[in-house]
């Protein structure tokens, strides 16, 4: 029993009526991953085979294989020929499997070695079909939490993370022995997913630690989806491949979470990194004093306005007048802050300030200490008397054409043409 590629030309809309039967998947909505072919328009004038078995597959009868989609003839239980291409294949029981790759190619051999041809037709003979595309939506979500060591906070945090992850079938034929159950016209996802998900979410806690280990901040997670699912393959693909014959494509988090205690300590931590800045420190004293004195302004108890005004004014003389404390403080730090970053600005200048004079030396000022020589003059465009820079052939602003001129090398006096001699100081060219 085999399969024989049938031209679509030669099948048109009379399919139904030159062939005995016509089977196709009916079955393949979002999330399905096996379902076994039905025969089209069963019972109708047009189908010549009413009287047929469903249990038995006419020879001669069509089998349509539509995009995404891994065929398999099963006879007897046996899987006796399959095809991975698209398209009408006529049923022949005279025929030696023709196996029809189609995208595996020969990537399917190796899984094809592991069963035999059962060869004679036996009593029952089915048509399943395997879902390749991206099986997307798998829901999942941590029921306890997940332990997390981040070095940012230098603290062990607990959080819980809820998302959803794909799958992908790479080996149908492995595919439909390991992780299909028997007899079952459809299955779902959902049907087969416990296991599968209680595997993943072991691999997620590893993959955690792992991230963990390599300082990734635990805010950043939600942005780490690509990383997330190269790290899930690396710990799941080598199994589920090997012994189910399908792989993780993608992980997607949508919320993280963390206990009270985690949340407590991040805000803490958060804090004080925000008032380890002196700008942002003094903005806090200033909000906090203004909030005081509004505070104070709305008081309608305890005096009034006047006596809470009265009173913070006495709580802050009792305090030796910590806010003004504070706010020097602050503003020190903000100005050896400028300070310190004004240095590499001033460094920055003297460095472009700095010539190379003639005799060697790297020298700041506009006269060389160790010759005396003076700093060479920038030159400038002769028609626009932009300044023109170093070894410039054409001029930046106007573009005009730079004429070369000779300098001596001790005074900087121009260069008459073919001069030997300096005219100013008698210097050697």
């Amino acid at each position: 029993m085999g399969l024989l590629s049938a031209a679509a030309g030669a099948i048109g809309g009379t399919l139904a009526d030159q062939w005995l039967d016509v089977i196709e998947a009916t079955e393949m909505q979002e999330g399905v991953v096996m379902c076994k072919g039905e025969q089209v328009r069963r019972g109708e004038k047009r189908n010549t085979n009413r009287k047929g078995s469903s249990d038995l597959i006419t020879d001669g009868s069509i089998i349509y294989v539509n995009q995404n989609q891994f065929m398999m003839l099963v006879d007897g239980g046996k899987i006796v020929d399959y095809s991975a291409e698209p398209g009408y294949f006529k049923v022949s029981n005279n025929s030696a499997p023709s196996i029809f790759n189609g995208q595996f190619k020969d990537s399917l051999k190796d899984a094809w070695n592991r069963f035999k041809f059962s060869g004679t037709p036996s009593g029952k003979q089915e048509v399943y079909y395997i879902n390749l595309q991206e099986i997307k939506g798998i829901k999942f979500g941590t029921p306890n939490p997940l332990q997390y060591f981040d070095l940012f906070y230098n603290s062990e945090l607990f959080l819980r993370t809820f998302g959803t992850y794909s799958i992908k079938v790479t080996d149908p034929i492995l595919f439909f022995q390991e992780a299909i159950p028997r007899n079952t016209a459809t299955v779902h996802i959902e049907d087969i997913n416990q296991q599968y998900l209680n595997e993943f979410l072991e691999a997620l806690q590893a993959v955690v630690n792992q991230m963990s280990a390599e300082g990734i901040r635990i805010s950043f997670l939600p942005s780490k989806g690509r990383e997330l699912s190269k790290f899930m393959q690396e710990t799941l693909d080598e199994e589920w491949k090997k012994m189910r014959g399908f792989e993780v494509q993608a992980v997607g988090i949508s919320s993280i979470s963390y206990d009270e205690e985690s949340k407590k300590l991040i805000n803490e931590r958060n804090k004080a990194a925000m008032l380890s800045d002196p700008n942002l420190r003094e903005t806090y004293v200033q909000t906090s004093i203004a909030r005081g004195f509004e505070n104070a302004g709305s008081n309608e108890g305890g005096g009034g306005p006047m006596g809470a005004f009265m009173g913070m004014g006495l709580g802050m003389q009792a305090a030796g007048g910590f806010m003004q404390q504070s706010s020097q403080v602050n503003m020190a730090q903000m100005q050896q802050q400028q300070a310190q970053s004004a240095m590499p600005v001033a460094q920055n200048q003297n460095a472009q300030n700095q010539w190379q004079c003639s005799c060697g030396a790297t020298v700041t000022g506009k006269f060389c200490s160790s010759c005396g020589s003076q700093k060479p003059q920038a030159a400038k465009c002769a028609n626009c008397g932009a300044e023109l820079a170093a070894n410039a052939k054409f001029c930046g602003e106007c573009g005009t054409k730079v004429e070369t001129e000779k300098t001596c090398a001790n005074c900087n006096e121009k260069l008459s043409p073919g001069a030997k001699f300096c005219g100013n100081c008698g210097q050697a060219v």
